[in-house]
């Protein structure tokens, strides 16, 4: 079997079978075409263990992260399990082959002031529901692409509480705090005034259609900018901050990593060095031993 009608099949699979985001296929796609350029459409067979480490290689020169670099050699092994598995080719030439190591990245979290900041009143025409989306990104912890899904059903106020569908098409229950609830309400009660009753999206544009990931993040910065809050605050940023103020105030790891929907505890545990970070950052500043030799 020829490289590129692989690549197209084992995509497909990934689409069709193994039902991933569309996120998820087209970032694989980008990655197994940069092999594809790189090689030739050559048979599968023929691919061997030094093209690999050649393609990896060339895109360090070019200054492709590590991080990126990890993430399509993680795309071609995951590619050529598949090859194997399917017998379309004999071996996987990316086993054993290490990816580069990647400086530990802290999250980058949101200050509170600047955060209150972000929720001060503006003139804006959209200020209920941008309130609100405020309130669910940095109250309730969602991704991004979590807040643009929810769906008018997804919320029961009565119960305090909303389904959230994230990575992978997992499902979880996240409570609704006092505050978040407040400003959904206020949101709802214009929302069901001025739009189709029929529109099943939580978060509207101005057209009355599901609001977008990227109009959220539009949203942000036009807000960011109009009450002189920090520009470069992100979605995530703010659920970053969302989960170190809660280990801060003494959450229960576990119960983090329930409410951020995380598959794994280790992703989770970054917060801890995060808040180690800031505790060692105070006791310079105040301890009088630390300033001793």
């Amino acid at each position: 079997m020829q490289l590129s009608e692989a690549i197209s099949e084992y995509l497909r699979q990934l689409r069709d079978i193994r039902l991933a985001s569309g996120h998820t296929v087209a970032a694989y796609r980008r990655d197994l075409e940069c092999f594809l350029a790189h090689c030739g459409d050559i048979p599968l067979s023929a691919i061997h263990r030094r093209q690999v480490q050649d393609w990896l290689v060339s895109a360090h020169a070019s200054g492709l992260a590590p991080a990126s670099l990890a993430r399509r050699l993680s795309a071609l092994r995951s590619f050529l399990d598949t090859a194997v598995r399917m017998s379309w080719c004999a071996e996987n030439a990316a086993d054993g082959i290490a990816p580069p190591k990647q400086a530990k990245r802290l999250p980058r979290t949101l200050p509170p002031e600047q955060t209150t900041l972000l929720l001060q009143p503006t003139h804006a025409e959209s200020e209920s529901r941008d309130l609100a989306l405020l309130a669910v990104m940095y109250g309730c912890g969602l991704r991004v692409s979590e807040v643009a899904g929810l769906n008018m059903a997804d919320i029961d106020m009565d119960e305090a509480e909303m389904r959230v569908r994230g990575k992978g098409g997992k499902e979880r229950v996240a409570p609704v705090p006092d505050g978040v609830r407040t400003l959904l309400s206020d949101y709802l009660d214009q929302r069901m005034g001025h739009t189709d009753i029929n529109q099943q999206a939580l978060f509207l544009n101005r057209s009355g259609g599901r609001l977008s990931v990227r109009g959220i993040q539009r949203m942000l910065k036009k807000r960011a900018l109009a009450t002189g809050a920090d520009v470069s605050v992100t979605p995530h940023r703010l659920r970053h901050s969302f989960a170190t103020d809660l280990l801060v105030g003494g959450v229960d790891l576990r119960a983090i990593q329930e409410l951020l929907g995380h598959a794994s505890l280790a992703t989770t545990e970054r917060y801890t060095h995060l808040d180690i970070n800031k505790l060692t950052g105070i006791y310079d500043k105040t301890h009088p031993r630390a300033r001793k030799p």
